[in-house]
């Protein structure tokens, strides 16, 4: 299969749609984020709307976001049981989803951006949890 570059929505939302079709099914991620998620589509839409703005810098995207808040929401819902293994395993699906599909300057910009907001996001997400 021949890998194309991300330039516009239409790959955006290709690649959000992919990755998360394999996260669904994730033994470790997939109850987590069924559990969460009430309505796929929106979610996705969203996740899109997200991706865009921070590959192309475009789309509806700017100022609506706050991922720190939303990941402490899902943390707190499944009982401060979100670790570095579920983003470990997150990073591994999006890096080879974005392998198998994409290639150029932007599909390795979206890597090295999912590496640091994985890092971000559980460094806050753990700050954030009540001490025993």
């Amino acid at each position: 299969m021949e890998r194309a570059e991300i330039k516009s929505r239409r790959e955006v939302d290709f690649l959000v749609r992919e990755f998360y079709s394999q996260v669904r099914k994730h033994e470790l991620l997939g109850p987590v984020f069924n559990a969460i998620v009430q309505d796929w589509e929106h979610h996705l839409e969203h996740l899109s709307d997200f991706w865009e703005m921070i590959l192309l810098q475009t789309g509806p995207g700017r100022g609506k976001f706050n991922p720190t808040q939303v990941h402490r929401e899902v943390d707190r819902q499944m009982d401060h049981s979100i670790t570095q293994v579920h983003f470990g395993n997150w990073l591994e699906l999006w890096f080879s989803t974005v392998d198998r599909f994409f290639e150029g300057e932007i599909a390795e910009f979206a890597k090295e951006h999912a590496r640091r907001m994985a890092h971000m996001l559980f460094m806050r997400i753990w700050e954030s949890r009540p001490t025993q």
